[in-house]
Formats: C-alpha cells, structure tokens, sequence
C-alpha cells in the first residue's frame, strides 16, 4: 500500500473526499515516524499506511481515513494533541485521542493498565463510533503481522484479540473482520491446529468448490420451478469457526460436514419466508437449528433466517436468507454507515437501537473499579449467541445463552435479583438453575427470606447479574470485618481507658484513618476487621509508645505482624509484599505456577491464599482483602495439574499420549481413561510441572498427537 494505492481507494467510493487533508496527514506522519521501524524491520509508515487502506475498506469518511495514518503519533512520537488539533482540527483530534492508549500514568499492574486502556476507549467508542473502527483496522493489520513479535507477546495479543476485538467487530456486524481476527488468533494461539486445518481444507479444495457448485444449481432451480428469483451463493467457512464446531461437539475434521454456508438473497423480507418454506419442504430440517433474526434483530440490527438442513447429497447444508438491503448490513457493518448518536443528539429509533447494547455495556461497567472485574465483565458482555426472553407486560429483553432466570431478576431490577427465589415460563415453576430459551415469557418469584448466594455466581451468565451478586457478597464480608474491627479496638482501647464512642465523636477516629491513608473511620476499621491494620497503628496515634510495647521493640507492620500471628515460612516459590514469615496456600480452584498473573487473599487465621489473577474466585472477594505477591524466582517446585483430553478411541492412542506426556519433560502422576460414545475417549492426566511454560510444552505435545480433538487444562 502506498498513498497512491490509498488516495485511489478513497475516491473509488467517494469521488468528493478531500484528498488535500490525507496528503496532509501522510506527509506529517512519515515526518514523525522518520526513523522508526517496527519488528519485522520494514519502515513504521507502511503500519499507518496499511490502516488507513482498511478504514478505507470500511467506506468511512476522510477524517477517519486521516486518523489512521495519524493514530500512533501522539503515542508512539513527541507529537502532541494540540499539535494535532493545531494542524487537523479537533474532530481529528478527537478521534486521534480516542484511540491512542493511556500511557503517562501510574498503574498498580499491567491488569489496571490495560483496563483503563479499554474503559477509555469505551467511553470515545460511545461518543464515536468511529473510534472503534479505527481501532478494529489497527488491530487487524497488527494481527497481520504478529508472528515478528515474541512468542509470549504473540500469546497474550492473540488472546486478547480473541476475547475483546472480535466479539466487537461481531457485535459492529463487521464479519470480515470478525472471521480475519479469529482465524489469526488461532493461527498464533493454536498454531498445530491452525495448520492442520489448512492443509485439510487445501486437499479437499476441488472437491469443495465442486460440491458448492453443484448444490448452488439444484437450490437455484429449486426456488425458480416454485416462481421465485434469487442469487444462490456458497462459501466455506472460516478455520475459527471449523475449529469451534470440532471443540463443541467433539469432532475431528473428517467428521464435519457442514463445512459451506449457503446464502440465498431475495427480493423482499415476504420472499425470504417463502424461500424458508421451499427449503423445509424439499429438505428435511434438522431440529433446533433455525433462527427467526429477521424478526428479532441481532443487538447490532443483524438480520437474516438461518437454518441447516439435510441437503440433496445427504449431508448436513446451512442456509442464510436474507434481502440484498439485509446482506449490506450483515457484510459491510452497520456501524461502516452509521454514526453513534448520543443522548442529546438526534436520531432515529433504528439508529439508538444499534448501538444500545454499547449504553448498556457502558452503564453495568460505570460501578467496577476493579480492574479484573472490569475486564471479565466485558468479556462477558460481548458474548455474541442471544436467547430473547419477555416479561408478562411483553417486554423484550436479550441475553447471552445459557443465562438463567436469575439473569432475568436482575435484569429487571437488583432487588428483585436479592429476592428471587424461583420463577413461572411460560405458566410453569421452574427451578433458578433454568436456562432462558429464545420466545420464554418468565414471571419471577420473590420471597423475603431469599438473599443470594455463592452458588448463583455458577448460575449466571450476565455480567450485571454477577457484579451485583458480588457487591452483595462484599457488602456482608465489609459488615462482618466492622463488626470485628470495631470489637477488637473497643477491646484494645479499653486497655488504655479509651472509650471508642468518645472518639468518634470528637473526630478523632477521623483524623487517625486519614492519616493512615483510610478515606473514613468506617474504611480504617473495616481494614481493622479485615488484618489489613492493626490496633497498635491506631494506639501510637493516642497514647505514648512506650505504654504500647516495651522499650527497643521493633515496630511492625499490620501485614506483619498478621502474618506473624499465623506464622510459618511461605512454599511454593511466592514472595508476599516483601514478607519473609507467613502462612501460605495455593487455591485448589485454580492451582496457579510460576508464569501465570497471581493474588493472593488474606483469609483470617490462615495467612494468604494464593490465586491465578484470573480465578473466579479472587473476583468474588473484596478487593480490600487482597495483598499483592508475586513468584520469587526459584525452581523446582513442581506441582499436579490436571489436563483433559478428548480423542478418537483407537488402538494405541493412549500410549502415544503419554509419550507425548514424558517427552515435554513432565511425569504423569495420575491417569484416568473413559470411552464415550461415537468412537470418543477423554483422557484425564495428572501431571507435576515446576511452570506454565512446561505446561504449554505439555498441552503442545498433546494436541499434536494425531486423533485428538480438544487439549485443555482443568481447575478444580
């Protein structure tokens, strides 16, 4: 790509742009960038440049255009945003800032970083789309060309483009560049797989395209004998979507079949049920496959009929049918054509209805600070499979699959989520394990007597529902660490004929927590409860020290002297804020090693607890109660993780797993062996590694074993 290429690009689909501004924008970046290259070596300009052909790509106007040859100055150069404003105007400014990440302050953690990267983007996304658009082109060509980077940085991109960037180019109805980020997520993620994939689509290429040929001219002749005109188009799916269909169902290639959509495009939304009506009656229709999104919209206006049918050669055909008006949307994104309305501009209801999943995600997220939080609830919210449910006056609500009636109460409001102790679908008692199916009429059931408990954090699949549950969970942890702390300073106190009331109402509780660092009173004794202070922190600040502890003797800190109290030298290779004594554990739910992101969690009367950062229960507990640790470089403690294999059950298989096992350097310690139907085993290996990285050679090994569909390792 070069400017050329690109000016020619843009005049293609808008013979009006100004082109003088794009000059203008390539010549002041190769001016900021001279110098810079990236890891493959190539001069940083072809970046910028190969963004803004995307953006292009996506037909949107010129200030977005120039945004992408600018979007990494401010960042990535001493130009500033005034500068830009100064040279481009401030709606290029704006969108420049909107994608630039947050970089001149101080993060806790990289978790805390990339967290307010996200938040900071939501927020522009929110007043512009066209933010994340830009960001989209900028991740997909990075994606590109990942494979210069590190192996760990590849890694961790991926990841991430997996579990936020493509769900956000789902929910913008950009396929194109859904499927892209996808496949090159796998590509680096699960690179055996990838591989494998490609070269079992390569050799079964001509026999693809002839099957699509052949089914294109019975369906189309199909539909022209009922009276009806149509474009019939076939296309293979992508290898994400071949690979998610093979972990979903426990398939190995060779048994999938339905590896080519079919789309059938209509004149109108009348002719689009007649077509589903020829289709079901010349093909068998397989239960449970058919989707209604033209009469319930996707969250990003998706519309279309999706059904799978036994086709004419016998095998099992997905068919898509919509209008030419509907196949734009779905193609080129809506979010391509239209921009973000914000609450006090004008817009139609079709406009605020596409981007209110985007004021919903923004309002759940405005409460959670907690950067772990925040990034697993927007993971959660960009699930892309919805189930629609209504309430009994008909109001429609959508959630992801596999959300339950709980769900569904606190959609409706929190208290009625606290209380919820069953609910009526459709006339029938349900239980609160339900799980929403699409067209449900639910009536929820409350009762006093009902309160939430850890076991509905299993049942949920909303990110509202979840933090609520959490707030209230944390909300009982807070009260019962200030019923403790305020018994252990009255205690204390007592010893010095100090009344705790007394105190407070003179403000001096005040003054001591603000200067120990405590917003309030109620915060210092709160962390009282917790072990976080201890009494002694309060008392130097009200009596003499000699009257606390004898004379000479080394004052400790809160932390310490907990850990003292609980004692005993930490296992396992983890350093605790600098702590040398303490009684420490490892999780069971998530039995972190060495190379993951740890926390721990202080728990009364056994020291610390240490968990993977991700772990579901460390975003269950008060973030009050967490103390950062971190692994202290030694090695050679091994420890059992567990590791599931799903293959084919043949002859020979398992002594190949194991082999594959003992030669990433790891030793079994358990094994257990369970055939399923349709010729399936799954395979449950306990084995002892001192790191991930020694798992990763594990889970490596065994997913190039040929006959293995699925490798994944188990928390308890």
């Amino acid at each position: 790509m070069n400017l050329s290429d690109l000016l020619g690009k843009v005049v293609d689909f808008n013979p009006a742009a100004d082109v003088t501004t794009l000059r203008r924008a390539y010549e002041f970046s190769a001016e900021m960038h001279r110098g810079q290259r990236r890891k493959s070596g190539e001069p940083y300009l072809v970046h910028p440049l190969e963004v803004a052909g995307l953006i292009a790509d996506l037909r949107l106007d010129v200030p977005s255009i120039a945004t992408g040859l600018l979007h990494d100055t401010v960042e990535d150069t001493l130009t500033t945003l005034g500068q830009i404003e100064s040279t481009f105007g401030a709606e290029i400014a704006r969108l420049v800032d909107g994608v630039t990440k947050i970089g001149q302050l101080n993060f806790q953690s990289k978790a805390e970083h990339q967290a307010e990267n996200f938040r900071k983007m939501l927020l522009a996304m929110a007043r512009d789309i066209r933010v994340i658009l830009i960001k989209l082109a900028d991740r997909t060509h990075n994606m590109r060309t990942l494979s210069h980077l590190p192996p760990e940085r590849q890694t961790d991109i991926a990841q991430e483009t997996l579990d936020i960037y493509a769900p956000l180019s789902h929910r913008l109805g950009i396929y194109w560049i859904k499927s892209e980020l996808e496949d090159n997520a796998l590509r680096h993620l699960h690179p055996e797989i990838y591989y494998q994939l490609k070269r079992n689509v390569a050799k079964k290429r001509v026999e693809r395209e002839r099957y699509i040929e052949q089914v294109r001219e019975v369906l189309g002749r199909t539909l022209e004998e009922a009276g009806l005109e149509a474009s019939v188009t076939g296309r293979p799916k992508h290898f994400y979507s071949i690979y998610q269909k093979m972990q979903s169902q426990h398939l190995v290639y060779d048994q999938i079949h339905d590896l080519v959509a079919f789309r059938v495009i209509p004149d109108s939304t009348r002719e689009c049920y007649e077509t589903l009506g020829i289709v079901h009656a010349n093909w068998r229709p397989v239960p449970g496959r058919f989707r209604d999104y033209i009469a319930m919209p996707k969250g990003n206006m998706y519309q279309s009929l999706h059904t799978t049918v036994i086709g004419p050669f016998g095998e099992r055909m997905e068919v898509q049918i919509r209008t030419a008006q509907m196949h734009k949307v779905a193609e080129a994104g809506v979010a391509a054509h239209w921009r973000y309305k914000g609450q006090n501009e004008a817009g139609s209801p079709a406009e605020v209805e596409r981007f209110s999943w985007l004021r919903q995600l923004l309002h759940w997220q405005q409460q959670l600070e907690d950067p772990q939080e925040f990034m697993r609830s927007i993971k959660e919210d960009l699930f892309d499979e919805e189930v629609f449910a209504f309430t009994p006056k008909g109001d429609l609500f959508s959630f992801p699959q596999g959300a339950t009636v709980i769900d569904f109460a606190y959609r409706v409001h929190s208290q009625v989520g606290e209380r919820c102790a069953g609910a009526r679908v459709n006339g029938r008692l349900v239980p609160l394990r339900y799980q929403l199916e699409s067209g449900d009429t639910v009536e929820i059931i409350t009762t006093t007597r009902q309160t939430p408990s850890r076991d509905w954090l299993k049942l949920v699949k909303t990110s509202r529902a979840k933090e609520r549950i959490r707030s209230w969970m944390k909300n009982q942890q807070r009260r019962r660490s200030l019923e403790i702390g305020t018994e252990l300073l009255t205690r204390d106190l007592k010893r010095h004929r100090l009344e705790i009331q007394k105190l407070r109402k003179a403000g001096r509780l005040d003054e001591i927590a603000r200067d120990l660092g405590f917003a309030d009173e109620e915060s210092l004794i709160a962390a009282i409860g917790y072990g976080r202070v201890a009494t002694q922190s309060v008392l130097a600040k009200l009596v003499p020290a000699a009257e606390i502890e004898p004379e000479g003797e080394k004052e400790e800190g809160a932390l310490q002297r907990l850990f003292r109290l609980v004692g005993r030298h930490g296992k396992g290779g983890v350093r605790v804020s600098g702590v040398e004594d303490v009684m420490m554990r490892f999780g069971r739910c998530c039995n972190p090693l060495p190379g993951e992101r740890i926390l721990g969690f202080i728990t009364r009367g056994r020291g610390v607890t240490v968990h993977a950062a991700d772990c579901s229960r460390v975003m269950e507990s008060d973030p009050q109660r967490r103390v950062e640790v971190s692994w202290d470089g030694s090695t050679g403690n091994f420890r059992p993780v567990l590791i599931e294999v799903m293959c084919v059950d043949q002859q020979g298989l398992l002594a190949a797993l194991s082999k594959a096992i003992t030669s990433a350097g790891a030793n079994i310690s358990k094994a257990q062996v369970r055939t399923l139907t349709d010729k399936k085993a799954l395979n449950t290996f306990e084995v002892m590694v001192d790191s991930l990285d020694a798992l990763n050679r594990v889970i490596r090994g065994l997913g190039k074993v040929r006959g293995v569909m699925r490798v994944q390792r188990v928390r308890g």
